[in-house]
């Protein structure tokens, strides 16, 4: 940054780093107590680029973590009729401790009816019905891994969502929505946008706390963020570039994600966090 660059950076890679360390010493300590290490199913439908990538990145940092990894890849022309039985057979394996369904999963697949094959008590990334309303009601059980990283991004920052107003720009079910419901409940005035929101640029400009999760390039400016707010970016698009324009946001926010480096790793972090969570839970330790 330089010297007119006003914003701090809010360093997801390093906080991740210490949950994942954390995290693998859980996993030890579980494994030596009940002699099964935890394990995280992975499910993949097709051969897309792009998962594909994610899907080996997350298994390479469940072995660094001391998860064990179960990888399920099954072909493009899949029904939502198999991945639903397939989803259901791990839920009911009692060797398998957590399951992620990578998305999406093609356009001819009922995706929430596959989510919902998957027992809550294994939804490690927060997906289901059932983990919604635990969310949204402060009950326990498992978070949304990116709205769950978010808000332990603003935690490690000292940001306390109470009495602020946050805008979250996206509705989607596992980040706009959960996203501003775990706000809500750290008492935040939320306001919800999307594609159809009447002059963005006044909504946001009235955020102390912005998070732009619309998988749109930029589509946040500098211009209308309110002096001295945090501004989290959960968009990731082509480039390397997020929902906020950086260069400009940099100069008017107090606190800013950076993409990458910022919210990515925190997914992750929860994610693998949450398995070893619901290894515990599962194998009464």
């Amino acid at each position: 940054m330089t010297q007119t660059q006003a914003a701090r950076l809010m360093d997801g890679t390093a906080l991740a780093r210490r949950i994942v360390e954390d995290t693998a010493r859980q996993a030890a300590a579980l494994t030596e107590r009940t002699g099964t290490a935890p394990c995280l199913a992975t499910v993949l439908v097709g051969e897309d680029p792009a998962s594909v990538t994610y899907v080996r990145m997350k298994q390479n940092r469940c072995r660094k973590a001391g998860i064990t990894s179960r990888h399920v890849a099954l072909p493009a022309g899949t029904t939502t009729e198999e991945l639903v039985g397939t989803l259901r057979e791990l839920s009911a394996d009692p060797a398998v401790h957590g399951i992620l369904l990578q998305h999406p999963v093609g356009d001819h697949i009922d995706e929430r009816a596959a989510f919902e094959a998957i027992a809550p008590e294994k939804d490690v990334d927060g997906v289901t019905f059932a983990s919604f309303a635990t969310m949204s009601f402060g009950l326990p059980g498992f978070v949304s891994c990116t709205p769950g990283g978010i808000l332990r991004l603003l935690d490690e920052y000292g940001v306390d969502p109470a009495g602020k107003r946050a805008v979250v720009v996206g509705r989607s079910a596992i980040l706009g929505k959960p996203v501003g419901m775990l706000l809500l409940a750290r008492d935040a005035t939320v306001t919800y946008c999307h594609s159809r929101t009447r002059d963005l640029s006044a909504a946001v400009r009235e955020a102390d706390i912005v998070v732009a999760a619309v998988g749109r390039p930029r589509l946040i400016r500098g211009q209308d963020i309110k002096p001295g707010a945090v501004v989290v970016d959960a968009g990731y698009n082509p480039g390397n570039v997020g929902d906020v324009d950086f260069d400009s946001a940099v100069e008017r926010a107090s606190l800013i994600t950076p993409v990458p480096g910022g919210v990515g790793p925190m997914t992750i972090a929860t994610l693998l966090e949450q398995t070893v969570t619901a290894a515990g839970r599962q194998l009464g330790a």
